[in-house]
């Protein structure tokens, strides 16, 4: 079996197709949920590309920790035989399920390592990760019979060319594309009935925090990375969700791109209530950890003057926080806490 495999990986590696298109509508619906347990071969459409499922995956890996984190919310860690591209420390009440599984990289693993995991299931959260660029395209994996799997937060919404470029979303995202994504792999891997208590426990998380905040009047910007020219959040990606749901405004509301790089300047001139920092994991460029953003923010002869800079007001999240994932949520609920705690909310 494991022969085969890398003589088949080798022909398709030495062949790259082009990925399907990610094209999918806002409306696309999820698989049939009148029964508890799913019928196979079970025909998945996602992001332009049809699945077909013959059996509940065993052998599962998830390529982006999105992704990896929803399978194990789903209780999935004894049907997972890989994770990879990691940007933060796994959830806490995740951690001792994830110890279960096999870490293949911590950033893109080669499809050869994936293909040495034996797959019967393929997921990921970024079509650059599933896809041109990535570990394979998906019809490599088609090829060698593997079902792979898209969320549907980097396609619906999107032309073809943003996805996962921080390119233009063509409509906002929504909170309810990703409990999509949880009930589409709870359908296919026949946890339905997990999948709803999952989804519920995040509605209510989400209706909770929402609930207690009415920031009108509130304006806010989102730093992930980079001191130079920052990457400041746009309108319609994870933290238009966050925005929307505190009832505060973002200041770069304007742009339809996920994450626009901008100058420092524009932000000054916009002058956020408060800022929304990622404390990311990794160190790849300047601004990725939380103490050199503050250091900057309250050093830089520019940045000194922002209200929220001398004000202190800084919204520490996670970099997964601000993609689109079970996160989101967490976002959510630590920017209506820290509105909250500083009196900027009704």
């Amino acid at each position: 079996m494991r022969t085969s495999w890398r003589h088949l990986a080798a022909l398709t590696v030495g062949s790259a197709l082009l990925v399907s298109a990610c094209s999918a509508s806002p409306d696309e619906p999820a698989p049939e949920q009148a029964s508890e347990s799913s019928a196979y071969p079970m025909t998945v459409e996602n992001c332009g590309h049809t699945v077909t499922i013959d059996a509940p995956p065993q052998r599962a890996v998830s390529l982006n920790q999105g992704s990896t984190e929803i399978l194990l919310s789903l209780g999935l860690a004894d049907r997972m035989v890989g994770t990879a591209t990691w940007t933060d420390p796994v959830r806490d009440n995740l951690a001792a399920d994830n110890a279960k599984v096999p870490r293949l990289a911590d950033n893109k693993p080669s499809f050869e390592v994936v293909l040495d995991t034996e797959p019967d299931f393929v997921s990921a959260s970024f079509g650059g990760t599933l896809g041109p660029g990535g570990v394979a395209d998906r019809s490599q994996f088609d090829q060698l019979g593997v079902p792979s799997y898209l969320s549907p937060t980097d396609c619906q919404g999107k032309t073809d060319e943003s996805v996962n470029a921080d390119g233009a979303r063509t409509e906002p995202l929504r909170i309810d594309t990703v409990y999509q994504e949880i009930r589409e792999l709870a359908a296919i891997f026949d946890v339905r009935d997990r999948g709803e208590q999952f989804v519920t426990e995040l509605q209510q998380r989400f209706d909770a925090a929402s609930r207690e905040v009415e920031a009108s009047g509130v304006s806010l910007a989102y730093w992930f990375a980079d001191t130079n020219t920052p990457y400041m959040a746009g309108c319609c990606g994870s933290s238009g969700i966050i925005t929307n749901s505190v009832g505060a405004g973002n200041i770069f509301a304007d742009t339809t791109n996920e994450w626009p790089q901008v100058s420092w300047e524009s932000v000054l001139d916009r002058d956020p209530t408060a800022l929304v920092l990622a404390d990311l994991s990794r160190r790849s460029i300047d601004g990725d950890a939380l103490d050199s953003k503050i250091a900057f923010l309250e050093s830089n002869p520019v940045t000194q003057r922002l209200t929220a800079v001398r004000d202190k007001r800084y919204i520490v999240v996670n970099g997964a926080d601000l993609n689109p994932s079970i996160r989101t949520i967490d976002g959510v609920e630590k920017t209506a806490a820290a509105l909250k705690q500083w009196g900027l909310a009704n």
